[in-house]
């Protein structure tokens, strides 16, 4: 059984039942190739953790707060952020499946995506200043009334993003991205 409080920890292929973290606080600890599938992440506190290699896939992320977080090469298919803690937040991602992942409406300023996989991800009215989105594939992914100024996706491909329906100011784009961005009106661009 975890404590409530868990701090400088790094914990190692564990396998976390439903209701395992509910209502604890992880200060500076790392998780290595740990499986959360299962977990409902009932009013969680991270603070300065890292997790390595994890699995999420499906997991029920609910009122977690993400303070100064990195994952790195973790599974998140299928997890729904929509409830994440949104006061004082910062998560980056790394080299991690983001397939199917939901971020509806969140505040998501200045957030790094690295190598990431983020088919059919929903981004819709969510607030991606800053972010970046470094060679990250974005097939499918859902960008509607996304407030994306200033966001980076200079290496990202397979996306569609339309400019009328979507706040880009001072986005950045490759030449080969401008497809992306224009393919709501059929041209050939060659």
């Amino acid at each position: 059984m975890i404590s409530d409080f868990v701090r400088d920890t790094t914990l190692n292929n564990q396998v976390f039942e439903e209701n395992a973290i509910k209502y604890k606080q992880f200060d500076t600890c790392v998780f290595i190739n740990c499986d959360f599938s299962k977990c409902n992440f009932q009013s969680v506190f991270f603070l300065d953790c890292t997790f390595i290699g994890c699995n999420f896939r499906e997991a029920k992320i609910n009122y977690v707060s993400l303070r100064d977080v990195e994952f790195k090469q973790c599974d998140f298919t299928s997890v729904n952020f929509a409830m994440t803690d949104q006061v004082i937040y910062s998560f980056h991602f790394t080299d991690c499946t983001l397939d199917y992942t939901q971020f509806y409406k969140l505040k998501l300023k200045q957030i790094r995506f690295i190598g990431c996989s983020m088919v059919a991800a929903d981004f819709m009215e969510t607030d991606l200043t800053e972010s970046i989105f470094d060679h990250c594939d974005l097939r499918r992914a859902v960008f509607s009334k996304t407030i994306a100024n200033k966001a980076d996706f200079s290496t990202s491909f397979n996306f569609t993003i339309d400019p009328e329906q979507n706040k880009l100011k001072k986005a950045k784009f490759s030449l080969e991205g401008l497809k992306g961005l224009l393919e709501k009106y059929d041209l050939i661009i060659k």
